[in-house]
């Protein structure tokens, strides 16, 4: 008898809290099938905070109409293949058909407590991002309701930024929360601090008679976030920047090629670069049709693609035209730019003038956050080809037999030619390789512009700029001054508006050419000697 009272009295200890939770969930049940729609409002509220495991089948259940109940108003659901378990144990119930139950409805105002409860029982899902899900939609709503449910998944949530994201929307209710002390409120008002994005200045702003302790808390956490904001408002615009400069990079650094090293006015530089995007169009078809498996790494194929086609009309074109007209600049310009007319009508005959439909693979969708910064996945991968190619570029002009033979070309032709170097066929090449690159950033511009033949147009002129305002025939130039025009124009753009803006950029690149005629870093090279 001495042995067995302990042992009582540790099994009462417990199983009492089970109890307890048992009793807790018996009257909510009880509330959901009495049939009074207040009650049964009240009572999913109540199952839902009793940290009852069967609530959310309980409550979807009865959220889709599959809650059934018996004369004793035991609770039974129907299952997928018509058969019932008892809703509280989830145990079989075998002889039950639905014309033997009562079906149990929800009304509307029971359905706005279902909607608002399943979406707080969802952060005890075991995946992790609905559980992230739930706490920021918690957040948004600051429901002080929710307090018990967020208190029970802090307690046993062991994901850092799940219990991070719960924590912020703790703080949110208890600023809204009668009941919450001092303290407690101004460790809410220091947690939003420290969140420090829009949704939590606009949460701290909309607080209004706080004893005096939290309003002066509250009125330092606003401007502390607004100081925040700013700067990182400042690093969005230079990712911004340095993401258009990017793109500026690409598009000008062919044309550093054919007109910094070649002195040849190329026109029709921006139809290579519509080239480059048509042709990641064809092989997106092709690709979807005869090897969809494939088709999310459809750039990868593009990108040799475009080079190859842009490339090779390049040489054609120098070899039919380009070569005739050197030394001839006006001659030049006006050829490539009949030359462009041209082949923007071939694409309209062949390709009708409609955008194409270019989608973008699901590794190049969405976001990411870095502090206050968000990084869009376009946009880092256009940086990191852009560097790609540059580095790839210059690696081949450096290193490899074409780039030396361009190089003794450039400084010194009657010299290269003297020394058996075939200068027509370097000129060729050099126009080639020039044109396949534009063709490559054509296949970048394909992801976050139009399709159509009017593509290249909507780059040539600021191609130009960047050429010579970096520096004519100068990779590195051409990269600065991509760089710097990217970054002025996102800065002026908020201000002064896109269109005001470019004006104001060519103004000052006028302005900078006029003391520095040969741009930052001049080179000395064929272009430049004339």
């Amino acid at each position: 008898m001495r042995r067995i009272f302990p042992l009582f009295f540790v099994t009462v200890l417990v199983l009492a809290p089970a109890f307890a939770r048992a009793d807790g969930s018996s009257a909510a049940l009880a509330a959901i099938a009495s049939g009074d729609y207040n009650q049964m409002g009240q009572g999913v509220a109540e199952l839902a905070a009793s940290g009852n495991p069967r609530a959310v089948a309980i409550i979807q259940a009865l959220n889709n109409n599959t809650l059934f109940m018996n004369d004793d108003n035991v609770l039974f659901i129907q299952t997928s293949d018509k058969a019932f378990v008892n809703a509280a144990t989830g145990t079989p119930a075998p002889g039950l058909t639905a014309d033997s139950l009562t079906q149990v409805f929800a009304d509307l105002r029971a359905r706005a407590v279902i909607d608002k409860v399943l979406g707080q029982l969802q952060l005890f899902s075991p995946d992790a991002a609905i559980r992230l899900h739930a706490a920021d939609a918690l957040f948004q709503s600051h429901d002080t309701a929710a307090l018990p449910t967020i208190d029970r998944a802090l307690a046993s949530e062991t994901d850092a930024t799940v219990r991070t994201s719960l924590k912020q929307a703790q703080a949110a209710a208890l600023l809204f929360s009668k009941a919450a002390g001092i303290k407690q409120q101004l460790a809410a008002v220091a947690t939003l601090r420290a969140r420090g994005d829009l949704d939590s200045r606009a949460l701290l702003a909309s607080l209004s008679n706080q004893p005096p302790a939290v309003a002066a808390a509250t009125h330092a956490a606003v401007e502390a976030i607004d100081r925040s904001l700013q700067l990182w408002g400042l690093l969005q615009n230079v990712y911004y920047g340095l993401s258009l400069g990017s793109v500026l990079l690409l598009a000008a650094v062919g044309l550093a090629i054919t007109f910094g090293v070649m002195g040849v006015i190329n026109m029709a530089h921006g139809e290579m670069v519509m080239l480059g995007a048509y042709t990641t169009y064809v092989v997106q078809q092709v690709m979807s049709q005869f090897a969809p498996s494939w088709y999310q790494a459809n750039l990868l194929f593009a990108v040799p693609m475009a080079f190859l086609v842009s490339g090779l009309v390049g040489i054609a074109i120098e070899q039919s035209l380009i070569r005739w007209l050197y030394g001839r600049p006006l001659e030049t310009l006006l050829a490539t730019w009949g030359l462009s007319l041209i082949l923007q009508q071939a694409v309209r005959t062949i390709f009708n003038a409609q955008n194409k439909d270019v989608t973008t693979p699901t590794w190049m969708s969405g976001d990411f956050h870095l502090g206050g910064l968000t990084i869009t996945l376009n946009r880092l991968y256009i940086i990191l080809f852009a560097a790609i190619v540059l580095v790839g570029l210059v690696t081949a002009l450096r290193y490899t037999p074409l780039g030396l033979r361009m190089r003794a070309v450039t400084q010194n032709r009657l010299m290269a030619a003297a020394m058996g170097i075939r200068t027509p066929w370097i000129d060729a090449l050099t126009f080639g390789l020039g044109s396949g690159v534009a063709g490559i950033a054509g296949v970048a511009l394909s992801q976050i512009d139009n399709v159509s033949p009017n593509l290249g147009q909507n780059y040539i002129i600021d191609s130009f700029l960047v050429v010579v305002f970096g520096g004519v025939g100068n990779l590195w130039g051409t990269t600065v001054g991509a760089l710097t025009l990217g970054v002025i124009n996102k800065f002026l753009e908020p201000v002064a508006g896109a269109v005001l803006g470019k004006i104001v950029v060519l103004v000052l690149v006028i302005l900078f050419i006029q003391r520095r005629p040969r741009g930052m870093f001049p080179i000395k090279g064929r272009a430049a000697e004339a």
